[in-house]
């Protein structure tokens, strides 16, 4: 397998461990990004998900700089604990 296919690969299986919970994204503390959405099921999902890193904004105007999720696993925010990313690394 060459690399460009193994980091393919590696990007998807990292993205089949989302739930979409947003909690990574602010849901928790009640000033989430403003491009997190919920649907009908109460899963979440980010309108810019494609374009979503750098300076975006929450609801009530507060600036953050989105990154990967790789960028803040060592961090804890509301409802990390519950990160199925964070849970992966721990197994």
């Amino acid at each position: 397998m060459d690399l460009e296919t193994y980091l393919e690969n590696k990007h998807k299986e990292d993205e089949a461990l989302c739930k979409h919970c947003g909690a990574c994204c602010g849901i928790l503390d009640k000033d989430p990004c403003r491009h997190l959405k919920i649907k009908e099921n109460n899963l979440t999902y980010c309108e810019i998900y494609e374009d979503r890193f750098g300076l975006r904004q929450t609801v009530k105007g507060k600036y953050f700089l989105c990154v990967p999720i790789r960028n803040i696993l060592h961090k804890s925010w509301s409802g990390s604990y519950q990160c199925a990313y964070k849970k992966s690394l721990a197994e």
